[in-house]
């Protein structure tokens, strides 16, 4: 829903986006947007004025079949939106109860929906630290839910531990080991830079092939308020990038909360089934609508970017009805696509009745039938293959089909 509505686009400033926190009575939310209206009447554009005043008359409309407001408060976004081009506009109106209690009252009248609220509550809120250190790079990362993000991937420019011809052993150690440590300082350095300014930094890993993680970790190279949240140290085959996606691999017992390690854990189990011949996963629309009807999905698993949608068009005359499903998510879009054709029975014209999004319908299905069901990013190299692999939908299943 949110990125249907940052798509949206006004002309002018005709988008309006309403905020109502918990508690706040309506009466005094109407008066607001009557005065709102009044202000509205004097906008010297005519077409600018009457889109406006539509929007405020439609959100107090729509605001009166509330008797109070619900305990999360109330969003509601409405506008007019251009169809195809200047002069198409059509008022569309969207209503919304958040998911975490609205803080504050807010109004605003755009050239776009404002979601920032919004999309501030979807926000993963714990993030972890990773750092994977040898003796030759360093590699500092970010994990926040569905968002593993490398921050800094810097080289060691250490020589090799072999002293050059002349030195003494005891001059070649020293020098090397003040390269050492500056070295340590460099990336202690840039994990302050990118952790302290982070709020709820949830704890730190720190990963590495051999004994450099533990001699890093030991040395007073980071801010105390750091070190005092490593969660634990895992030796990993790799250093850099590789060695990051080895970390968070190996720290599922800590990481198991975390949105994009709970994403690989759930599709490694469907590929592992699927190689293994099982019989215990389908893939494809068709193939699992058809067993969430037979109530044989375990666990639905959807792409968060699987925009089709499931459209029902038939004959007014009620001689023909079909169900088929088409790209993309914008309704008006969708209805232009079928305008003008024709029954195959009768030749009348055929009527848009229906337009769900197909994660819409597979979900209240997988509901009716008690499955769970996942939306997987693709944030993830599996999340990418449930995309392109497997058509952005799949299952697994409680038993074999017959």
């Amino acid at each position: 829903m949110l990125d249907t509505l940052e798509s949206k686009q006004g002309r002018h400033t005709e988008l309006i986006s309403l905020y109502i926190p918990p508690g706040r009575q309506l009466s005094d939310v109407m008066n607001s947007l009557r005065s709102e209206y009044s202000t509205a009447s004097n906008i010297k554009s005519r077409t600018t004025k009457k889109n406006v005043l539509d929007a405020l008359m439609t959100v107090m409309q729509r605001l009166r079949l509330f008797k109070e407001t619900p305990p999360n408060g109330l969003v509601l976004f409405c506008g007019a939106i251009p169809q195809n081009g200047e002069g198409s506009e059509k008022i569309e109106t969207y209503v919304l109860e958040p998911p975490e209690p609205t803080p504050i009252y807010y109004y605003r009248c755009d050239q776009k929906f404002h979601t920032e609220p919004l999309q501030e509550m979807l926000r993963e809120k714990e993030v972890y630290g990773l750092i994977v250190i040898d003796g030759n790079e360093t590699a500092i990362a970010t994990l926040s839910g569905r968002n593993l993000k490398l921050v800094k991937v810097l080289t060691s420019g250490l020589p090799g531990k072999h002293r050059a011809g002349g030195q003494s052993s005891r001059r070649f150690e020293r020098l090397r080991e003040q390269e050492v440590n500056d070295y340590y300082k460099r990336v202690g350095q840039h994990v302050n830079d990118a952790f302290l300014q982070i709020p709820n930094l949830k704890g730190i890993i720190i990963g590495g092939p051999g004994p450099t993680k533990e001699d890093f970790r030991s040395g007073d190279y980071m801010h105390y308020a750091l070190k005092n949240r490593i969660l634990d140290l895992v030796d990993t085959a790799y250093a850099g990038e590789e060695g990051i996606d080895e970390v968070v691999e190996k720290s599922g017992s800590i990481l198991r909360e975390v949105r994009y390690v709970e994403e690989k854990r759930l599709m490694q189990d469907f590929l592992s089934a699927l190689g293994k011949d099982t019989g215990l996963v389908t893939y494809g629309e068709d193939e699992v609508r058809q067993a969430l009807k037979r109530g044989l999905v375990r666990t639905l698993l959807v792409s968060e970017k699987f925009e089709e949608s499931r459209v029902k068009v038939l004959c007014p005359n009620g001689d023909y009805v079909e169900e088929t499903t088409v790209k993309g998510k914008d309704q008006e879009t969708i209805r232009r696509e079928f305008q003008g054709k024709q029954c195959p029975k009768c030749s009348a014209t055929l009527e848009v009745s229906e337009i769900e999004d197909v994660v819409d319908e597979l979900a209240r299905a997988a509901a009716q039938s008690d499955a769970e069901v996942e939306v997987i990013s693709t944030q993830t190299e599996e999340g990418m293959m449930l995309k392109g692999g497997f058509g952005g939908i799949a299952a697994t299943l409680k038993y074999r089909q017959a």
